[in-house]
């Protein structure tokens, strides 16, 4: 388990880091998106802005590679329910547009605030 005991707004304490991977229904999505998937990435961003604002969210945004476009979202938290349940009421997963998966790193390395 990660565990980070930096302190973020009027959070102090040790938490889990988590990464997701959103998965887009096609491979150059990031690309070419309608206005109507542009408008619900748009409040997939906005879902997840409390998370930034929180200091949480440690990188958020699409990756391009060599399978096409993803999404990447690395997020500190302490209860991973929580943190499951926030993402599977993403409007991305709920619109149908997007599915994404979770993993709970088990070790690594958080560079210093």
């Amino acid at each position: 388990m990660v565990v980070s005991t930096r302190r973020f707004g009027s959070y102090t304490g040790a938490m889990a880091t988590f990464v997701f991977r959103l998965q887009a229904p096609r491979p150059n999505f990031a690309l070419d998106m309608t206005d109507a998937e542009r408008e619900i990435m748009g409040r997939h961003a906005s879902y997840w802005q409390p998370l930034v604002d929180e200091g949480r969210m440690v990188v958020f945004g699409p990756v391009l590679d060599s399978t096409g476009s993803w999404g990447l979202g690395v997020v500190e938290a302490d209860d991973e329910d929580e943190i499951r349940a926030f993402a599977a009421g993403d409007p991305a997963v709920t619109t149908g547009t997007a599915t994404i998966e979770m993993g709970r790193m088990l070790a690594g390395f958080v560079r210093p605030g």
